[in-house]
């Protein structure tokens, strides 16, 4: 069924590399954000549903 279509499809080989590509950038791209990440900032989002509201939230 679906060879019909990408035999219509000129270059079909480069949609696996696009693809690849924005997969692997997006999660280079958290990797290093969550490298440089503040850590108290990490700290206080992750304690954010268990806390009762008397500490003040820090900015990032």
């Amino acid at each position: 069924m679906f060879k019909h279509y990408f035999e219509l499809i000129h270059q079909v080989e480069i949609w696996p590399i696009i693809s690849l590509s924005i997969f692997f950038s997006f999660f280079i791209g958290l990797l290093i954000w969550v490298i440089r990440a503040d850590k108290d900032y990490i700290k206080s989002m992750s304690e954010l549903p268990i806390n009762d509201g008397s500490e003040t939230r820090v900015n990032p």
